[in-house]
């Protein structure tokens, strides 16, 4: 079976497929693609994204790397219609909601214009967080789970928390890998 799926993916599908397999594992690539490319649910990202997320308007996401796969997780909705910056080695927790534009009170059909939420390198999003429009996160921002941004927090190594969220705690330089290339993993 190893050989067949091997074959598939060496020589059938594209090589974006066979970059994903090797951070998501060719099982969970063919579960993506069929729920994604077969059935048509996020059909419009072009990152692998769960059946269970919601993106909406993901080429107004901007990526400094090949990763994260915003809406990878299980329950996120990632909604960029002001756009979405995410920086090098960002981790996004089950359940995130990255909203960067409010309804206008007066036409809910509309949405207000709002700067894109940015998000530094190697920043952690939480379980159940929620990032409100025009909020900027500095570099090594973790944001606890079930916190709510409501107010950008451009300094770095900080960890935030609450509704709303405000700093809880000064972290020390992050001691990990300081990001990805365009081409790596």
């Amino acid at each position: 079976m190893k050989k067949v799926i091997n074959f598939l993916f060496t020589s059938l599908l594209p090589s974006d497929f066979k970059r994903q397999a090797k951070i998501i594992s060719c099982r969970n690539v063919l579960i993506y693609f069929f729920f994604q490319r077969i059935i048509g649910i996020n059909r419009n990202a072009p990152w692998p994204v769960h059946w269970s997320s919601k993106v909406i308007s993901p080429e107004k996401i901007i990526k400094k790397s090949y990763r994260p796969f915003p809406g990878y997780m299980i329950g996120q909705y990632i909604q960029a219609v002001n756009g979405i910056h995410i920086g090098y080695g960002v981790r996004i927790g089950p359940g995130a909601k990255l909203i960067s534009a409010n309804h206008n009170i007066y036409d809910y059909a509309l949405h207000d214009d709002a700067p894109p939420i940015i998000i530094g390198d190697n920043c952690w999003i939480g379980a159940n967080v929620i990032i409100l429009p025009g909020v900027k996160l500095g570099t090594h921002v973790v944001v606890a789970a079930g916190a709510v941004v409501t107010r950008s927090f451009e300094e770095d190594d900080i960890v935030l928390a609450g509704v709303p969220a405000k700093v809880i705690k000064k972290l020390e330089l992050y001691q990990g890998e300081l990001g990805y290339d365009n081409e790596g993993i």
